[in-house]
């Protein structure tokens, strides 16, 4: 069997299309319809149905996909490790939210880059929704959440933790006051929030709407510096997770406002797909995400293919 094929199958399986496949591996579309056909002869099954221009894998070919993965997997590592004294160099897409960003590239990534200037990082700021079609179809190593707890058999957790979230305000905000403030009194006020239906700021909006309320905020805008900023300023009300804010709220510039009845758990968490192969690039990218996003040494992971310390499952 030509393991060719196995990555073909792998490729049009996670893009649900031939021609997508075809691009990504840089292959005509009758090459890739060939080796489909090879492989579906090889193993007397039909991997995938054909309906009105669309394809979905039928139960053998979900069957030959788990195996098609662990090939992969393995043909990847065996091929990495063969060749001697090879730099720790490779290609690295990590989905974030916005609102990460800063926290995860202001400090600490010269450094890295410095240590592993084989390792080039593309940062993709998405929504969560589509964080995960990302890591589906492998246009996504891993993705940083910033959302709800999620839990699937499908993704690899390497660290998650419970983030504080609170509304805050100018420092001396009538607001701000000592006691719970009602949400209706809260909702009145101007509003500076991230865009609609990104991460906490959509878990904040199903809140409300359950109490058939709702923010329409004077200014949405993606980056949580300038939300924190324009909050300081007394330009509105804000909505931020307490590692934005803590520091403005230390030096007497924000204040907390304590909600009644308004509890809305978020969750960070690096996650990965189950069947990635995770590459000594990979861990070296992870590493410094766990450094820089959870607080913790990563001793002992410093050099490449030392998975011990992460929690990485091969």
């Amino acid at each position: 069997m030509d393991v060719k094929n196995l990555i073909t199958f792998i490729h049009v399986a996670e893009k649900n299309s031939f021609t997508k496949a075809a691009r990504a591996l840089g292959y005509s579309q009758s090459t890739v319809s060939f080796q489909i056909k090879q492989l579906e002869t090889e193993l007397n099954a039909q991997l995938f149905e054909r309906i009105n221009h669309t394809i979905a894998l039928t139960k053998r070919g979900r069957d030959v996909l788990k195996y098609a993965h662990q090939i992969s997997k393995l043909t990847q590592e065996l091929e990495y490790r063969m060749q001697e004294d090879r730099e720790v160099a490779g290609h690295f897409r990590l989905a974030v939210p916005d609102s990460l960003c800063d926290s995860l590239l202001e400090e600490g990534f010269a450094d890295f880059r410095s240590r592993y200037p084989g390792i080039t990082l593309k940062i993709i700021a998405t929504g969560t929704e589509e964080m995960f079609r990302l890591i589906n179809h492998n246009e996504a190593d891993a993705i940083l959440t910033l959302d709800n707890h999620i839990y699937d058999t499908e993704y690899v957790i390497v660290r998650e933790e419970q983030v504080g979230m609170h509304f805050v305000a100018a420092s001396g905000h009538p607001l701000c006051r000592p006691g719970k403030i009602s949400v209706r009194e809260l909702v009145q006020e101007p509003f500076v929030l991230t865009e609609k239906g990104m991460s906490y700021r959509r878990l904040m909006d199903e809140r409300l709407a359950a109490m058939s309320l709702e923010i329409q905020p004077v200014l949405e805008v993606g980056s949580t510096r300038l939300l924190c900023s324009l909050a300081e300023q007394g330009v509105g009300l804000s909505y931020l997770p307490d590692y934005v804010t803590a520091k403005s709220v230390k030096e007497g510039k924000l204040a907390y406002i304590e909600v009644q009845d308004f509890d809305v758990e978020i969750w960070k968490q690096l996650l990965y797909h189950r069947d990635k192969w995770v590459s000594p690039p990979m861990e070296s990218v992870i590493a410094y995400c766990i450094r820089r996003e959870f607080g913790e040494r990563t001793d002992g992971c410093d050099n490449a293919g030392d998975s011990c310390q992460l929690g990485i499952s091969r």
